[in-house]
């Protein structure tokens, strides 16, 4: 049986690159959905031309975008078996969400992300906090929990029953960490696979200041240690 895929995109501001994200994704998927975080430009209009379903939120927040997606779903009739998390600046290849989804269909894999590995890499699209945020983060997943995770990405795949059972709760930059170290708690099956990562449309709203490059360190690093103490 073919599965139910739903897309949640957070957006904030990208107006420039969002119906780009929208357009490249596979027809595989069900519905599109862009959270527009607060966002100020055309970002709602453009990505309601290119066929997506366009929300809301008005508190400002990673986390907060990915949670109002959510339940928006919890309140479908149909709901779907696979969520994919993807970006809105154009720096993932929305096409590649073919090869993350497809450990899920093939190989029952629970959570899937997409690994920003070097070699895919446009020199550039990843700053020099994000790559040492990444080392370190993973490393101290695989220090406490034996993890195998090479990266945060947010690009990334997983079951929808998987997703509800974890409980998801960071309202900021602390999601996508918050969910592997989830994963890694509840025992679920998980894999990477690289994927390819262009330099972004316009100004990142986290990497790209001195003040997001550090809250998203210092919630990196919380979710961390709040779990290496947790029993």
């Amino acid at each position: 049986m073919t599965p139910i895929i739903n897309v949640i995109i957070p957006a904030f501001n990208e107006a420039e690159s969002i119906a780009h994200v929208v357009n490249d994704v596979p027809n595989i998927v069900s519905e599109i959905i862009v959270v527009s975080n607060n966002s100020t430009d055309a970002t709602e209009e453009n990505a309601r031309k290119a066929g997506a379903t366009v929300l809301t939120e008005n508190l400002k927040g990673y986390g907060y975008a990915c949670l109002k997606g959510l339940d928006y779903i919890a309140k479908k009739t149909k709901k779907p078996d696979i969520i994919v998390f993807l970006d809105g600046d154009y720096s993932d290849y929305p096409q590649e969400l073919t090869k993350i989804v497809e450990p899920i269909t093939s190989q029952n894999i629970d959570l899937v992300i997409g690994a920003r590995v070097k070699k895919l890499r446009e020199q550039g699209a990843m700053t020099l906090p994000q790559i040492f945020g990444n080392w370190l983060a993973t490393n101290l997943m695989s220090l406490f929990f034996n993890a195998n995770f090479t990266d945060l990405g947010p690009f990334r795949a997983i079951k929808y029953n998987k997703l509800l059972a974890l409980k998801m709760e960071d309202k900021t930059y602390g999601w996508t960490i918050e969910m592997q170290l989830k994963a890694l708690k509840q025992n679920l099956s998980y894999t990477e696979i690289p994927v390819n990562y262009r330099n972004r449309i316009g100004k990142s709203k986290v990497s790209g200041t001195i003040k997001g490059a550090i809250f998203a360190g210092v919630k990196i690093l919380g979710w961390i240690f709040k779990y290496s103490v947790k029993k």
